[in-house]
């Protein structure tokens, strides 16, 4: 099939900034202290070769998260990622198939896994690139391709996402119980006006001023506390360590009451939590006692908490015995690392997974994708970043802020790493000065990607 509307990719290139860290964060036992920033160019033309259009996209490499390995180093999967990202750039750039993106994505993504395997023999690395990490590589090529087809036809591009513009149904990309749907059925056509920020409490940070070892002294706040009443937060999501029960009890209680505190002196009598463990339980068992735990200690807290993140393995196929139905019950579970394509939201179903974690390092074509599929399960739906500054934030942001359902939306760059903010801060500030815990997501409508 093919429509008027379909374009080519002209040309593609990638490159590369690094943006230092403030602060140290840790997660999922690792430290990182900068990130590599991925920015995209793509130049499209229209079918008939009279109209040109050129679209931008922006991602942290994300290595740490992408592809853990205690066989692979961080510094060769950095690497091999960044290689990776590169020659998927020269391949679409060498495509000479006409398409809406979502047809071009898609096709593309079948190279995916043979550049990797060739790259990590090429590289002699001890394991395959992991498909959640080729996804993050791609994902700005991603993004770019959508805004340029967002520019090109000056419409944004949550808009060109009909029979209209779309080639196939979701069918074509998911199943028969899709058919004659397509993704404007599950998106908004206009940006929610604001939404609440989820703020990251990581393992290293300290809550109050008792806590504190060495000040940053730029002017930020230092502490948990000093940072609910800076941006008038009600969204806190805690950083645990899923291997270290006691710790993880205790950090919850102390965060708790820590945030009872700052929201007493702001008046604030409503806020929530979400958990991560960062696959680092062992069993589903963990999250059940340790759910039951807190609210044993602390109703209020337990009340408090919105959702769980995927607490053990990601890879779901060999930890067949971690199922969710029980801690299910007491809460939502959210499945992330492990939800790279429509097979394993539907594996994690079977699971007893009952949320799902969306993200634009993901690739926008296989958000969008996942997002319909998640909506018509009725699943639990939230949006989370990867440490995203500048414009890889806005990004994620106009994600969330286009589909329904989603409960908040993650964004810590402002936290650990604000310089890559700068240069997007006086364009868009309803989306980075942020005073009563939400941000502005309704200025995300211009044309292509909103931003």
């Amino acid at each position: 099939m093919s429509k008027a509307t379909d374009i080519r990719i002209k040309s593609a290139a990638c490159a590369v900034e690094t943006i230092p860290f403030r602060a140290p964060l840790k997660f999922g036992g690792r430290v990182i202290e900068k990130t590599l920033q991925l920015n995209v160019d793509v130049e499209v033309e229209s079918r008939d070769g009279k109209r040109h259009s050129s679209g931008f996209g922006s991602m942290p490499l994300g290595n740490v998260w992408s592809w853990p390995s205690d066989k692979v180093t961080p510094d060769q999967s950095e690497a091999l990622m960044l290689r990776f990202a590169e020659e998927v750039v020269e391949l679409a750039g060498n495509c000479t198939e006409y398409g809406h993106p979502i047809d071009l994505v898609y096709h593309l993504s079948g190279e995916y896994d043979h550049l990797a395997k060739r790259l990590a023999q090429q590289m002699k690395l001890a394991e395959p690139m992991p498909e959640l990490a080729q996804l993050v590589a791609a994902s700005p090529f991603d993004a770019a391709l959508h805004d340029a087809y967002g520019q090109i036809h000056n419409r944004n591009s949550f808009d060109t996402l009909t029979s209209k513009f779309m080639n196939y149904d979701l069918a074509y990309y998911l199943d028969a119980t899709f058919k004659g749907e397509y993704l404007d059925k599950y998106t908004l056509r206009e940006p929610k006006e604001r939404m609440p920020l989820y703020h990251l409490v990581g393992a290293l940070d300290p809550l109050t001023d008792a806590e504190v070892t060495k000040k940053i002294g730029d002017g930020l706040p230092e502490t948990l506390e000093q940072w609910i009443a800076y941006n008038g937060l009600t969204h806190l999501k805690i950083k645990l360590a899923g291997d270290n029960f006691d710790w993880d009890v205790a950090r919850t209680l102390a965060v708790n009451a820590c945030a009872e505190q700052a929201q007493a002196k702001r008046g604030c009598t409503q806020w929530f939590y979400s958990v991560d463990f960062n696959e680092k339980c062992q069993n589903a068992a963990y999250v059940v006692d340790f759910l039951n735990k807190v609210k044993s200690e602390a109703p209020a807290a337990f009340d408090r908490i919105q959702y769980v993140e995927q607490p053990t393995h990601r890879d779901l196929r060999a930890n067949p015995d971690n199922k969710m139905h029980e801690a299910a019950k007491l809460k939502p579970i959210v499945i992330d690392e492990s939800l790279v394509d429509y097979d394993s939201l539907l594996l994690a179903r079977e699971q007893g997974y009952t949320g799902a974690a969306l993200k634009a390092c993901k690739g926008q074509t296989e958000t969008l994708l996942l997002s319909a599929a998640a909506q018509k399960f009725d699943m639990f739906l939230c949006v989370q970043d990867l440490t995203c500054p500048g414009y890889s934030f806005l990004h994620s942001a106009s994600i969330a802020a286009h589909l329904p359902g989603i409960a908040a939306i993650e964004g810590n760059a402002r936290q650990y790493c604000p310089a890559g903010n700068k240069p997007w801060a006086k364009r868009f500030p309803t989306m980075f000065e942020i005073t009563d815990g939400t941000v502005g997501t309704g200025v995300l409508n211009g044309v292509g990607l909103g931003i």
